[in-house]
């Protein structure tokens, strides 16, 4: 897979993006037999974050036979737990969800970024269906039978359908003429990994303070990825302490339950939002990843949602081609659309609802708050369907990928 097979230009669907949505979608589209073209620079993951892959994303990347190049690196979520640190009068009682209450061995596995999309490359790397283009999209522009795409560096090509996933400000949105509804949360979340002196257990521990959430996910060995939510002005004040203050600030706000914290060399800061277009389909343009939908780190939704996206789009495709139609076509989009509106509004609204009850000083809502997490920790049947809805809609048909390629003309 290399720019030398680029010819001729014309393609049966262009993935613009080359993080971890948008190999995966080129992936899974090349697995079905269908002519790819990524286009996206190739270079270094720039940060040291990590994403906590739940049970469908990892079944998927097995799928797409990318599992193999970094389980050894990924670190088991067994148990979740929540804690309730707001030191308000009415606080919820600790939660303990466990896997092997319904039958599992790990809700999924935490993983470095950077481990990840290597992986993903090395997996691009070896499908022949797979044209790697690297380069920056300049312009997109939909027609009637296919969009035309222009490289920063001159080079054109045509697809029957783009997929956007080339993040919040997406050009790919852009030239789709698709809207995108935003609303600034004012907080800021803190992402940086730790080392501690006592074992983690597979266990992940999210607490739940005034601020926003802080959640300690293990990595493997002794050490743990972090996410702080936090108010902004706080967010600039923990990041500018130096090490040995940084590190003694994740003890305390960890509760000492990992032990002497060190935190790792690469901190990062950024504002939280809700992002959601109008539509994640139009005009040959589909949309994936954070150029679809931006989520605050709750839950672990986010690149989780998007690997939806990729499943999504990569079965639509297929069926399309199979049965001799066109995989940019309005039937085939609006499909896409359709697949794609409830699971992202349901989620975003569950994590919104959450994100606003933690944050309320209104009693009334944090009574129900309370009470509605004493009642899952309490009730083993609706504890279990909290579980197992975390991890899949139950509502949400599986789409499936056949492993026989499309018939090439």
């Amino acid at each position: 897979m290399n720019d030398a097979t680029f010819a001729p230009n014309v393609f049966d669907v262009a993935v613009i993006g080359g993080g971890p949505v948008g190999l995966a979608t080129a992936i899974a589209l090349a697995q079905s037999g269908a002519r790819i073209a990524l286009m996206a620079r190739r270079a270094p993951y720039g940060d040291n974050r990590t994403t906590a892959l739940l049970g469908g994303s990892v079944d998927f990347l097995r799928q797409l036979d990318v599992w193999r190049h970094c389980q050894d690196q990924a670190a088991p979520l067994r148990t979740m737990r929540l804690v309730d640190d707001t030191g308000r009068l009415i606080r919820a009682p600790e939660v303990r969800f466990s896997s092997s209450e319904i039958g599992l061995d790990a809700f999924g596995y935490n993983i470095e970024n950077h481990v990840l999309v290597a992986a993903l490359e090395a997996r691009a790397a070896e499908l022949a269906h797979l044209v790697r283009l690297d380069d920056e999209a300049e312009t997109v522009t939909p027609a009637d039978a296919d969009a035309a795409i222009r490289s920063r560096q001159g080079k054109q090509l045509s697809a029957r359908l783009v997929v956007g996933a080339d993040g919040r400000h997406s050009l790919c949105r852009e030239a789709a003429g698709i809207d995108i509804r935003r609303r600034n949360l004012n907080q800021a979340a803190l992402t940086f990994n730790v080392a501690h002196s006592r074992p983690h257990r597979d266990i992940s521990t999210e607490f739940h303070t005034a601020h926003g959430p802080c959640v300690f996910v293990p990595l493997p060995g002794d050490r743990s990825s972090v996410v702080w939510v936090t108010a902004p002005g706080e967010a600039a004040r923990l990041l500018a302490l130096s090490d040995a203050e940084f590190s003694q600030a994740a003890e305390r706000q960890s509760h000492s339950i990992l032990g002497r914290l060190n935190v790792e060399p690469g901190r990062h800061s950024f504002s939280l939002a809700i992002e959601q277009p109008a539509q994640f389909a139009k005009d040959r343009i589909a949309l994936a990843g954070e150029a679809a939908h931006v989520l605050p780190p709750i839950g672990a939704q986010g690149l989780n949602m998007g690997l939806r996206d990729a499943t999504d789009i990569a079965a639509i495709v297929q069926q399309a081609m199979l049965q001799g139609g066109d995989p940019g076509s309005v039937q085939a989009l609006s499909r896409f659309n359709s697949a794609r509106r409830v699971d992202v509004a349901s989620r975003t609204f569950v994590i919104d609802m959450a994100n606003r009850s933690l944050l309320s000083d209104f009693l009334p809502l944090q009574m129900m708050r309370a009470a509605g997490l004493h009642l899952i920790g309490a009730w083993g049947p609706l504890r279990r369907l909290a579980m197992r809805e975390g991890l899949t809609p139950s509502w949400r048909p599986a789409p499936t990928l056949t492993e026989t390629p499309v018939d090439r003309m």
